[in-house]
């Protein structure tokens, strides 16, 4: 069913996206109770923008007033639909600086407040809320959380999924940052975390901290794995088996994303050398 009223101020709506399977969908949030706040203008096909049209429409006429569109970052799954419902809406764009960058030509010029951390986003209503901006690179170089002290409620973006998995790329993630982050939105002693995929959190802080549990446990493994290689070295390719043997091999593309995120965790730590060997100029990896 959708859209589902979570509050009195708060409702989702999930869309479908292209986002990384088992997930099939993005949750759109709408925050306030007079003054509303669009979080994740997330899909990309039609007919799902045709539907949150209708449901961001359907809150204007019940006397609320859209007052802004917040994408959590600038992955596709995420801003889809970012320039169709800005203009539609007539709605502005806020956020970080480091996504409007990323964000294609047309849906860049939608953006017209840069989010940065500390920032307050003060919806009225019948008890006006305070969503403070939390920016939390790691998973993307421009994802933002929001949080409000007084329901102490966080809308975390792909920070953590309650289906799926989420993914540190190498290309734009930081592994030493996003565990940093983690540990920091373990720290808001949230009451209910809502993320981009699957449902509400009810205990966030505990998957918080499981998630950085499961990194650090991968990270001794990625480590183990270079060490069992010998002085010689190995290239990420070959570390994956050793490294992921407890992941189905049909996984293994996308786990060498994440280990080469670890690598590049380990080798700014000085715990990892990275060389590169003559004959091919492959990247290979020893202990130090």
């Amino acid at each position: 069913m959708r859209p589902r009223e979570l509050s009195a101020t708060l409702s989702l709506f999930p869309a479908k996206t292209p986002t990384l399977p088992p997930a099939t969908h993005t949750n759109s949030y709408a925050l306030g109770g007079r003054d509303v706040l669009l979080v994740e203008p997330a899909t990309p096909y039609e007919s799902e923008q045709r539907a949150f049209i209708e449901w961001a429409r359907s809150l204007v006429s019940h006397g609320r007033k859209l007052v802004g569109i917040v994408p959590t970052h600038h992955h596709r799954d995420h801003v889809g639909g970012l320039a169709t419902f800005s203009r539609e809406l007539g709605v502005p764009v806020w956020a970080h600086e480091e996504t409007a960058a990323r964000l294609e030509p047309e849906a860049r010029t939608c953006v017209t407040r840069f989010l940065a951390e500390g920032d307050t986003i003060l919806l009225d209503g019948l008890r006006p809320e305070t969503w403070r901006v939390l920016f939390t690179p790691g998973h993307a170089p421009g994802h933002v959380c929001l949080f409000e002290e007084h329901t102490r409620t966080a809308i975390v973006g792909d920070m953590v999924a309650s289906v799926g998995t989420i993914l540190i790329a190498p290309d734009e993630g930081d592994m030493e940052r996003y565990l940093v982050e983690l540990e920091r939105l373990a720290q808001l002693n949230a009451f209910v975390a809502l993320p981009a995929h699957g449902e509400p959190i009810d205990e966030p802080t505990q998957l918080f901290r499981k998630y950085i549990d499961h990194r650090l446990m991968r990270e001794a493994k990625v480590l183990e794995s270079v060490r069992k290689v010998g002085p010689n070295g190995a290239d990420a390719a070959s570390l994956v088996p050793v490294a992921y043997d407890d992941t189905p091999p049909h996984l293994w593309p996308l786990a060498k994303l994440s280990l080469e995120a670890h690598l590049a965790k380990l080798v700014r730590e000085g715990r990892v050398i990275a060389a590169h060997r003559a004959t091919d100029a492959a990247e290979f990896f020893r202990v130090v």
